[in-house]
């Protein structure tokens, strides 16, 4: 399985979620953060444990 992550910039810093995801459910998270403020948001390939 591949890891990703979500990942989006906020006060000019690059923030990252703390855990990863599947695809489907990276692609998930990234479609509700954008109602809550977040733009550019980004899902990202990550190595497992990383």
């Amino acid at each position: 399985m591949e890891n990703y992550r979500v990942q989006w910039p906020r006060d000019g810093r690059r923030w990252m979620s703390a855990v990863s995801y599947g695809l489907m459910s990276a692609e998930h998270r990234q479609i509700h953060l954008g109602p809550n403020g977040a733009t550019d948001i980004e899902v990202v390939n990550v190595k497992p444990g990383a």
